[in-house]
């Protein structure tokens, strides 16, 4: 009798001991196959596959938490319950933090199983599974149950890594791709401030963050003209940062064989429209100016008004078109001719000027903006730019909610 109990005895241990070898080698592979960056599919699959053929669970849902709701992200045996069946059944465990009995639950989908094992880490509940048709007993299920929370919660580490990778290396790429768009934009940006007899330009730039969509240019055609332009790129990034600069050659290389701003702006617009297939445009305010005839043709294309102002009085320029990229064809074109008095100048700006976290519109509109050139446009066009940022900050308490630029050219 002795020796059927001390028989008996050893072959429970050595049962066990199978068994703890048994876990750790799943445990074993389901770790080599992170170290190796299994895809998470994989990694699921191996979880059921473990499941099911070793422990013999006949019935198992996986939900992991995202946002405050649980998504099932494995699921076998028993008929199938909705997604949002499945997330309502957490309101029902989330006071319990350890594995625990189902069986007789008062909720009628959690009645269905026979254990519900939850994953936490730090108070912080990060995923559970719901386990049925489980028939082990006695000393082998608190072992069971255990290892699987042990198998489920490095399952759960791992997506948690691959989520956190994921989020640094789309990090990373972003800050390269801000990086990469501020040496274009610093490229484009004129260095120097352009002054010569008859004509003078002031221009300041402030960027809402590292990097905006704002353009600016002024340069000279030939001995008797010059060409200025502003411009605003829909988007931010390299991709914003390209296309202003594929537009900054294209606007310069047609102004060199082109005397017609139609045409330019006409042949703009198809640039633009091949190059991003309509999901980005440009507004611009464009100017060519002859100092022997003295005068100024201009397009605004949809474009904040470039202000004219000479002897005490102002008026925006608004002649022009649509924003450009946008349409095929533009629907309308008209070009601006005005003789110039000597002594005029040209305030040129983004909407940043204009819009603001905390607008006052009682301080400052369109309107606002028409006076103070009206009170300021015999100055000179640096100090008229710092005179405007000035009144800006004065009349405005909130941060600009987009890129800045100032563009001021007076002509004597």
């Amino acid at each position: 009798m002795q020796n059927t109990q001390d028989s008996s005895g050893e072959d429970e241990l050595i049962r066990l001991l199978l068994k703890r070898q048994s876990e750790l080698n799943a445990l074993l592979e389901i770790t080599r196959a992170i170290n190796k960056n299994a895809s998470t599919p994989d990694l699921i699959k191996m979880l059921e596959v473990i499941l099911q053929n070793y422990l013999q669970i006949g019935k198992f849902r996986f939900l992991i938490a995202k946002d405050n709701v649980y998504s099932c992200i494995s699921k076998y045996g028993g008929p199938l319950e909705s997604a949002i069946v499945l997330n309502g059944t957490w309101a029902h465990l989330s006071k319990i933090k350890s594995p625990s009995v189902l069986t007789g639950h008062s909720n009628p989908v959690l009645k269905g199983y026979d254990y519900f094992i939850p994953i936490y880490h730090k108070n912080k509940a990060l995923a559970y599974a719901l386990i049925g048709d489980f028939h082990t007993s006695g000393e082998m299920l608190n072992n069971d149950l255990t290892f699987i929370q042990t198998l489920i919660n490095v399952i759960v580490v791992a997506l948690e890594n691959k989520k956190l990778f994921r989020e640094r290396l789309q990090a990373e790429r972003f800050q390269r791709e801000m990086e990469l768009a501020v040496e274009v934009q610093n490229m484009l940006i004129p260095l120097r401030v352009y002054k010569e007899v008859g004509v003078e330009v002031g221009a300041k730039y402030l960027p809402h963050q590292n990097i905006g969509g704002d353009y600016f240019d002024f340069f000279r055609l030939n001995e008797d003209e010059f060409l200025w332009c502003i411009a605003d790129v829909s988007g931010k990034g390299i991709s914003a940062a390209l296309l202003m600069a594929n537009f900054q050659a294209s606007l310069q290389s047609l102004a060199a064989i082109e005397d017609d701003l139609t045409t330019i702006v006409e042949r703009l617009n198809k640039l633009v429209i091949h190059n991003t297939k309509g999901e980005r445009f440009i507004t611009l305010f464009l100017a060519r100016f002859n100092q022997k005839t003295r005068k100024l043709n201009y397009i605004n294309a949809g474009h904040n008004p470039t202000i004219l102002y000479c002897d005490g009085e102002a008026f925006p320029l608004k002649l022009g078109t649509t924003m450009i990229g946008a349409f095929d064809e533009l629907p309308f074109l008209n070009e601006g001719e005005i003789d110039i008095d000597p002594n005029t100048l040209f305030f040129n700006y983004t909407d940043g000027l204009m819009d603001h976290e905390l607008q006052n519109y009682k301080n400052w509109s369109e309107e606002k903006l028409l006076e103070f050139v009206i009170a300021n446009g015999d100055m000179t066009p640096d100090d008229f730019n710092e005179a405007m940022m000035n009144h800006i900050n004065t009349v405005i308490k909130g941060k600009p909610i987009d890129d800045i630029t100032l563009l001021t050219v007076r002509v004597s």
